[in-house]
């Protein structure tokens, strides 16, 4: 097992009384251990928690009332993922798939699978199928998309990086979400803490594809060990795990996701990382 510590501090300057929701809390499940954690707001709030039984998301609900406001987030978590072989992995006709996965083979906000089938089917169509498959889109968005921190914004889309050749992690995230859902795999869009020296301390975005009757984690940046993130929150894109949705008005005024490895490992594996 490895052992991760998480600190996390949120700020913001809040203009008038404001519902804030977070999803900053690790999720729970059977490859996390969640050791001990903190959730704790300067000024102290009271606040409402509700977790997704289905994609375990965990939701925190306050309201603030103008000022600075401080949101602290503390954990250690153990990690203990498993691991499959990529050579006997296959897809799944759709046929064959499980109807809980159905809503992550359909576009969504950020993930435009329907305009990007052709160029899909064109780059991977005539791959085989299954891990290997997968694999090409993460190599093809890292050969093909340039990372770039400030050249996109909360609004860019699938879409919007093929034009402009360059994104982040939630980017490369959402395009390769497009061309797994473009080929009929289901995918969806995966926040997480990650350690990683370059790009500075953010959340991470990755994404993960079902093949084979399983759902296996993928990270087209490959900036940080796949079984070394933390899962946070699980959705159809960005949209369902934003770290924060404020209803009102606040600025953010500082920003520190820090994550430190407490136990040696030998990094990321040349496997399948299983997830669910």
């Amino acid at each position: 097992m490895i052992r991760v510590s998480i600190d996390n501090e949120l700020s913001y300057n809040v203009q008038q009384p404001s519902d804030f929701v977070f999803n900053i809390q690790a999720a729970k499940n059977q490859y996390q251990l969640i050791i001990e954690e903190t959730l704790a707001f300067d000024p102290p709030l009271p606040f409402e928690e509700f977790t997704d039984p289905l994609l375990e998301n965990r939701f925190v609900r306050i309201r603030a009332n103008p000022g600075p406001l401080k949101v602290s987030y503390r954990a250690t978590v153990g990690l203990n993922y498993m691991v499959g072989d990529p050579a006997v992995i296959q897809e799944s006709p759709i046929a064959m798939l499980p109807m809980e996965t159905i809503p992550f083979i359909f576009p969504s906000r950020y993930c435009q699978s329907d305009l990007l089938m052709r160029m899909a089917q064109l780059e991977f169509g005539g791959l085989a199928p299954g891990y290997s498959r997968v694999e090409a889109v993460c190599r093809w968005i890292r050969e093909h998309i340039q990372y770039q921190i400030g050249s996109s914004n909360p609004n860019t889309s699938a879409a919007d990086v093929i034009v402009h050749r360059a994104g982040v992690c939630r980017d490369f995230a959402h395009l390769a979400i497009a061309f797994c859902r473009a080929l009929n795999i289901p995918a969806r869009f995966i926040a997480s803490y990650a350690n990683f020296p370059d790009p500075p301390p953010d959340f991470h975005a990755m994404f993960e594809a079902f093949l084979g009757g399983r759902w296996y984690l993928f990270d087209p940046t490959e900036l940080a060990p796949r079984n070394q993130v933390t899962r946070i929150g699980t959705g159809r894109d960005a949209t369902d795990v934003a770290f924060a949705t404020i209803f009102g008005t606040a600025q953010m005024t500082h920003m520190s996701p820090n994550v430190k490895i407490l136990e040696d490992n030998v990094g990321d594996v040349a496997v399948a990382i299983v997830t669910s």
